[in-house]
């Protein structure tokens, strides 16, 4: 681990444990369990609440809206507890007195409904609350990092409602071989990824599907699997830290989102090298991973026809790439990616990212 960053989290923790801890315990009646120590210093690291913009003024007439500080604390220890639903939050808010102060509930009666805490949720979802908490994280730890490997990869997210219908446009056939003298032809249309190596990394997610509809891969054994939803797709450096993360529909391929990851990513850290699968393997992210000066290694896509093996020092940089398959295992058996309960992309987004930050945290702290 960098030194710098081996010093910001001991300092953090030492904070936490030396100042924090001790104030807390003379506050609170109860002591406290080690998971609630856990979300204590997770929130103390993620600090979801300096990204809710509130209103400057509150008029006096009516009722006083909740507190959505709290509330987003509350989603986060949702998340860590693996808490389902939201009425099963409400229900832990109040039988745990330590929980409820922690998420910032004074007493039972100020713990809102589950109406408000969906409503919350939502203003969240469109503020890309989760978004802005995990760019900061990034920003905070490893701006100033020289950063090994970024392995990326997808993993599919089992969506609530129904696939949308897909419209066909209707393609008209074009004529074969040379055209006759002083006939126009319409011109071939530009690929996602040739039109990708112009845009930047924020218009190209734009053009991006997010609609959910119904995906199919091949999983560890070779054997292809479908379900409704979504894909997660992430980077994720050496230490199973999430550096970037982006939603898309389920039946989206993955090789369409490798060019604007690796355009956010380097936006946002330095690094050497992009590990990615045989689904990444295509001439234009080559280019584009080079073009940032990194060492792409990308396992081959035989298409039918014999494969060079990888150089032996590029098969051991490759074994890194494990880190996006531990990572996405981990959203999905601890963090609530296996279990999402809310509908539409905003808000699917939302409750994955809930998990990217808590996941950032909770990794950090593994690292001392």
């Amino acid at each position: 681990m960098p030194i710098k960053l081996n010093d910001k989290i001991s300092w953090l923790m030492g904070r936490v444990q030396k100042s924090l801890f001790p104030h807390l315990d003379e506050c609170f009646d109860n002591p406290f369990t080690e998971q609630e120590k856990r979300l204590v210093a997770i929130l103390e690291i993620v600090q979801v609440e300096k990204y809710i913009s509130t209103p400057a003024v509150y008029q006096w007439r009516g009722r006083k809206p909740p507190d959505r500080q709290s509330l987003a604390r509350a989603f986060v220890a949702k998340t860590l507890y693996r808490i389902p639903t939201t009425s099963d939050l409400i229900r832990a808010l109040q039988a745990t007195k330590n929980l409820r102060r922690i998420c910032g509930f004074s007493a039972t009666g100020n713990i809102p409904s589950e109406s408000t805490f969906s409503r919350a949720f939502t203003e969240f979802a469109v503020s890309g609350l989760g978004t802005q908490a995990h760019n900061a994280l990034v920003q905070e730890y490893w701006v100033d990092e020289l950063l090994g490997h970024i392995s990326r990869d997808s993993t599919a997210i089992i969506g609530r409602e129904r696939p949308a219908k897909k419209v066909k446009m209707p393609k008209k056939p074009r004529k074969r071989g040379r055209p006759a003298k002083g006939e126009k032809r319409e011109p071939a249309p530009v690929k996602r990824l040739d039109r990708q190596i112009a845009l930047s990394a924020e218009e190209a997610i734009l053009e991006l599907p997010t609609l959910c509809d119904r995906g199919t891969k091949k999983n560890a054994k070779g054997y292809k699997t479908s379900w409704n939803g979504y894909k997660l797709h992430l980077d994720i450096n050496d230490m199973g830290l999430p550096v970037s993360a982006l939603v898309t529909s389920a039946s989206l391929h993955d090789s369409q989102v490798a060019i604007p990851l690796i355009k956010q990513t380097s936006g946002k850290v330095t690094y050497l090298y992009d590990l990615m699968n045989a689904a990444y393997d295509a001439k234009r992210i080559n280019e584009t991973s080079r073009k940032f000066g990194h060492v792409p290694i990308i396992d081959k896509n035989a298409r039918g026809k014999e494969v060079i093996p990888m150089a032996p020092h590029e098969a051991e940089r490759y074994k890194t790439r494990s880190s996006v398959e531990w990572a996405n295992g981990r959203l999905k058996e601890d963090f609530g990616a296996s279990n999402v309960m809310v509908k539409g992309h905003c808000k699917v987004t939302q409750h994955l990212m809930f998990g990217v930050i808590v996941l950032f945290a909770d990794q950090l702290m593994r690292q001392l």
